[in-house]
C-alpha cells in the first residue's frame, strides 16, 4: 500500500472547469488506508494555487462545502497539496451531521458518520422530507467535487 500523499489538516487546491482553484482541507480520512475524506472546501476562487499563510487564516465557519469525497484527486496529484496546517486543531474540524433523502419514498434520514471513519454510518433516524440545512450523505467522486464547487464559485 503507498503512503497517503496527506494527513488532517493538509491543505490543498481543487482545479476549477475552465480555469482557477478552489481550496480544501483534509479533516478526516480512513486512518492508514485512504480513499474517503472528509473535507472542508472555500472560495474565493483563485487565479494560483495558494500558499500556507494565505490558508492559515480560514475558518470551519467560512467553508463553502463540507462533504465526503474520494481521494483519487489526492492520491495522484491532480489536487496538488499546498502543505500541512502547522495549527491543526481536529476538534475545531467537526464530522458534521447529513440528509440522506429518497425521492421515490419521501423519505428522509438524518445521518451520522464515525467521528473516525467518514466511511462508517455509525446512526440513522428518520426526519421529515422537508428538512434543510444539511448536506447530502453522498459520496463525491474527485472529477464531481470539482463540477460543484465550480457552479459554486462562478
Amino acid at each position: 500500500m503507498a503512503k497517503l500523499p496527506y494527513k488532517e489538516g493538509t491543505w490543498f487546491a481543487v482545479p476549477l472547469r475552465g480555469g482557477g482553484y478552489a481550496t480544501g482541507l483534509v479533516a478526516r480520512h480512513i486512518p492508514g488506508e485512504g480513499k474517503i475524506v472528509l473535507a472542508y472546501f472555500f472560495g474565493p476562487k483563485r487565479q494560483t494555487i495558494p500558499s500556507m499563510e494565505e490558508l492559515e487564516g480560514l475558518t470551519p465557519d467560512m467553508a463553502i462545502k463540507v462533504i465526503r469525497v474520494g481521494d483519487l484527486g489526492l492520491f495522484e496529484g491532480s489536487w496538488p497539496i499546498v502543505g500541512d496546517s502547522p495549527k491543526w486543531q481536529r476538534e475545531r474540524w467537526p464530522m458534521p451531521a447529513f440528509i440522506r433523502k429518497d425521492e421515490l419514498s419521501m423519505i428522509a434520514w438524518h445521518v451520522e458518520y464515525d467521528d473516525d471513519n467518514p466511511a462508517r454510518v455509525i446512526s440513522e433516524r428518520r426526519v421529515p422530507y422537508e428538512s434543510e440545512g444539511l448536506e447530502r450523505a453522498f459520496l463525491y467522486g474527485a472529477g464531481a467535487a470539482e463540477i460543484v464547487l465550480t457552479r459554486i464559485l462562478s
